[in-house]
């Protein structure tokens, strides 16, 4: 493994063929001779009887989408990927990006190795997808919901336990709050690990990155994803507050979750991604640039059977179709940034998000925390093992105006049926 760095970045909320379907030369939107997408999706009651993606003219992002446990099955719908619209009542999740719009996202895309089959681990929201990125298991986790921050540790910790237990560099750099919350026991056990984000800056241009860097966006304290972690016990707080977390005013927020702006997420990973290229320790780093969950954006390609992690099944909530955690959830964009990934390059190799923990375990020979991770593909496939190749195609800094700027959001769809 031709790197001696693992960087983690995970963004919010974006479907494969969402963020990046309309890229050419790969498992995308399909396109008649006009240019015009024709994938489509039944409709609902406010809606067209058939709805067809449709190009965003702008950045803006309205609320009109879901990705709870319900309604991520309504959308898969067995396989047939066609509850999209049906799931919210609204044609907000049939839109897409093109490069104009997310110029950032389209040329990292093009100067590295994007994975075509990288589905979120499970078939729901942000905290039990985070968790099995942190964790290889969700333990009964299916909401982002403050009553899921009260659970106890997962039965066989975290990737930090295990790169502690075994003496390996690591950090959380983070925007305002660190998305390892999800896992409060991570604070309380690792805090001196956790740092604000002018560190990994710094540390980028020192050359002095750990071995392991996860790396967060600002999240926004009242986003869906914030608000919970308001609710995290005093102890857990204080400790935050004490590293710098900002649990007070965070705006304007950069995971790229609805209803934010795609701009601030799309400059927020071009200043990190510039910031590796131009680490002295650039030569010898990987870095994995994934979304947690699909946002209840469409997508084209129906999810493959998973590996259950454990035997501890979902806690379902009333109305929840019955299933466990034996089915990947919907595919998410996934670039491998390094000086080994291929450029203008695709794999499709099935990875979900226990592959980082694959990477990571397979790199430092350290033991897996489940069955999903043992079984998981490392992101070898994404790198050619040749000349590594330092100089790349430039990656485009979004503009300060213009499609990828901030702009005036469009008016607002038919509200989601109840």
């Amino acid at each position: 493994m031709p790197f001696d760095h693992i960087i983690v970045v995970m963004m919010e909320n974006d479907s494969f063929d969402n963020l990046l379907g309309a890229m050419p030369g790969i498992d995308g939107l399909r396109f008649d001779a006009q240019g015009n997408a024709t994938n489509t999706n039944p409709g609902a009651q406010h809606t067209a009887p058939v709805v067809t993606a449709f190009p965003f003219p702008d950045t803006s992002q309205a609320k009109n989408v879901s990705q709870s446990w319900k309604a991520t099955h309504e959308q898969i719908d067995g396989g047939q990927m066609d509850g999209f619209v049906k799931s919210t009542g609204a044609v907000q999740p049939m839109g897409y990006c093109t490069q104009a719009t997310l110029p950032f996202a389209y040329s990292l895309a093009s100067a590295f190795t994007v994975g075509t089959r990288w589905f979120c681990s499970m078939p729901g929201p942000t905290y039990p997808n985070r968790r099995l990125l942190l964790a290889g298991t969700a333990w009964g986790g299916t909401t982002t919901s403050p009553g899921t921050l009260l659970d106890p540790p997962p039965p066989h910790g975290t990737i930090f336990d295990s790169l502690s237990a075994h003496q390996i560099t690591w950090a959380n750099y983070f925007s305002d709050l660190p998305m390892t919350a999800v896992i409060p026991s991570i604070i309380l056990k690792h805090s001196e690990h956790l740092h604000q984000l002018d560190k990994f800056f710094h540390d980028c241009q020192s050359g002095t990155l750990p071995s392991v860097s996860f790396v967060d966006p600002s999240i926004g304290v009242l986003s869906s994803i914030g608000l919970p972690l308001a609710t995290l016990p005093a102890v857990i707080k204080d400790t935050l507050q004490v590293l710098g977390a900002d649990f007070k005013s965070s705006d304007p927020a950069s995971t790229e979750e609805d209803p934010q702006d795609m701009y601030w997420g799309e400059l927020w990973a071009y200043k990190i991604i510039d910031a590796v290229l131009n680490s002295p320790a650039w030569p010898q780093i990987l870095l994995i640039y994934v979304y947690d969950e699909h946002g209840g954006y469409y997508d084209h390609v129906a999810p493959p059977a998973a590996i259950p992690p454990d035997d501890i099944p979902p806690r379902l909530q009333p109305g929840d179709p019955p299933g466990g955690y034996d089915l990947y959830g919907p595919r998410v964009p996934a670039i491998v940034v390094s000086p080994y990934a291929k450029a203008k390059s695709v794999t499709d190799t099935v990875h979900d998000h226990t592959s980082v923990l694959a990477t990571i375990e397979a790199k430092w020979n350290l033991p897996a925390l489940t069955d999903r991770d043992a079984n998981a593909a490392h992101v070898m496939d994404f790198l050619g093992l040749g000349t590594p190749q330092l100089e790349r195609d430039p990656i485009m800094r979004p503009s300060d105006t213009g499609p990828s700027g901030p702009v005036t959001p469009t008016a607002a769809e038919p509200s989601p049926q109840q």
